[in-house]
């Protein structure tokens, strides 16, 4: 960046021609802003580019030198900077509002601009009310609102919805079950919350009185042990119980001795104020016409807890806060979307959530109730990140992108991250390294600003020296860039200047050999 030729009378000069002009919308404050005595705030990179172009006469551009740049360069003349700390609507990271109005966010760019740290500083910052910036920074309660998923090839509808698994049974032999997959469950978490934040704290209390009478029964019996009877004198025991079913043996049955009993069903018979006294009036309060051979288990359990119930504390229920659930996709694009996605294309348009988007999925006829339908509420959002040259973004499914507001980052984006070198020296050397190679990188024909190197890449300096990261990291990558380019060596080697790296003597130009 030759700025030699600006002094403060041309930046002073520059910051009249804004007041008189304005600022165009491209060139507004993203990162750094020049603050005056008066209190007055410019665009940091903007002021720059005017007072080169009044200086010496070149264009008005921001393209050839970077935030940090600017301010560096600004404070040496004695001006005050500021970094903007965004807050809308009560967030810090300016991506955070984007996401609450658009529900669905892909965020992509060139590799190493650090998209799935960004992707979980937005989820921090949201989770939190904009209170932490940071994902180690939440509680282990705040992190239950935030899933992380990385998709590939071979990553399928029953990974990410629902599909049939293994299992070992009681008796050892193999078996398939119907499980959920890590998005379906996150869903649950999420529709729990929701669904719970609508309700009176009456309701709440009656829930919580059933929740209670529940898990003292069932702490209270031996299971596969005690016996239990049916309306008809049927005999059965409850031989285990998990988050959605009660599992019974039932010894007298030959046709059908095991039974997995709906757990929902019993603790909505036991919130309700109906009182059950035969079996017609559990069919009547599921709407059904006929009865189902569980509602005569569901009766007797539902009878048996009620024999057993305590006097309850009654302890009053707090209504309770509706949250955001934040789930991230990393690397979306590798993965084959309409097969891991399916019919939820529908469910996660941001028009069609809640029951008004309500769908039945590929399992339902497998569920307990098969009438269950599966939407995605209004406190769900969803962050996709993609490095553009895995795939071109112009090829992701249209279907999908048509669904999420893409974010691009550049190359010089997220220099902020070299702060936690805890190093001006290797910062600024870094950010002149990585400056110098993304300008070589832009000029050789078959590529583009997607195939330049971010940020992230200079954090392992930590660890490595500079030339240690060239030939560990930068060099393979910029091989495969140009793997099969015409004068591919000459390429590199331009490269290699363009970075810094010299090569010590005595060792072998890999480039050449390969």
């Amino acid at each position: 960046m030759a700025l030699e030729s600006i002094n403060e009378h041309d930046i002073t000069a520059a910051l009249k021609y804004i007041d008189d002009n304005g600022i165009p919308s491209e060139n507004k404050s993203k990162k750094y802003e020049l603050v005056t005595a008066e209190g007055k705030k410019y665009p940091a990179k903007y002021v720059i580019a005017v007072a080169r172009n009044l200086a010496t006469g070149k264009e008005i551009s921001v393209s050839d030198f970077n935030s940090i740049d600017a301010k560096k360069f600004l404070e040496e003349k004695g001006f005050t900077i500021e970094e903007i700390q965004q807050q809308v609507n009560g967030y810090k990271n300016p991506f955070s509002h984007m996401l609450i109005e658009s529900k669905n966010l892909i965020i992509h760019g060139a590799p190493g601009t650090g998209k799935s740290f960004l992707a979980k500083a937005i989820a921090a910052d949201i989770i939190s009310n904009g209170y932490y910036d940071k994902y180690n920074q939440l509680s282990e309660e705040q992190r239950q609102q935030v899933e992380f998923v990385q998709f590939h090839p071979n990553y399928d509808y029953s990974d990410f919805v629902e599909g049939l698994r293994p299992k070992i049974n009681d008796d050892n032999t193999m078996g398939f079950s119907l499980q959920d997959g890590i998005f379906k469950r996150f869903i649950d978490r999420a529709r729990r919350n929701y669904e719970d934040s609508r309700k009176s704290t009456e309701t709440l209390e009656k829930e919580e009185s059933a929740l209670e009478s529940m898990m003292d029964f069932f702490s209270n019996i031996e299971m596969d042990v005690d016996t239990f009877k049916t309306i008809n004198g049927n005999e059965f025991r409850i031989k285990s119980i998990d988050d959605k079913h009660i599992n019974i043996m039932i010894p007298g049955n030959e046709t059908v001795n095991k039974l997995a009993l709906n757990i929902e069903e019993i603790r909505k018979m036991l919130e309700s104020d109906v009182v059950f006294t035969k079996i017609k009036e559990v069919t009547a309060f599921f709407g059904k016409v006929f009865a189902t051979q569980a509602y005569s288990y569901d009766f007797a359990i539902y009878k048996a807890i009620k024999a057993n119930k305590t006097i309850s504390s009654k302890a009053k229920t707090k209504a309770i806060e509706l949250k955001k659930y934040i789930f991230i996709i990393d690397e979306i694009n590798r993965g084959e979307i309409s097969k891991i996605f399916g019919e939820l294309f529908y469910a996660i348009d941001p028009g069609n959530r809640g029951k008004n988007g309500e769908i039945s999925t590929q399992y339902s006829n497998m569920h307990s109730d098969p009438n269950e339908k599966f939407y995605i509420p209004e406190n769900v959002y969803i962050i996709g990140t993609m490095n553009d040259i895995d795939r071109s973004v112009d090829s992701f499914d249209f279907a999908m992108r048509r669904r999420f507001r893409f974010i691009e980052l550049k190359a010089d984006d997220r220099l902020e991250m070299l702060a936690s070198l805890k190093d001006k020296g290797l910062e600024s050397e870094a950010i002149k390294r990585m400056a110098a190679l993304n300008k070589e990188i832009a000029r050789v024909e078959d590529l583009n600003e997607n195939y330049q190197i971010g940020a992230s890449y200079f954090l392992k300096l930590k660890t490595l020296t500079f030339d240690q990261l060239w030939t560990d990291y930068l060099q393979p990558l910029l091989q495969e860039y140009v793997h099969g380019m015409h004068n591919e060596d000459g390429i590199m080697k331009k490269f290699a200047k363009a970075y810094g790296y010299n090569k010590p003597s005595g060792i072998a130009d890999e480039t050449t050999e390969n």
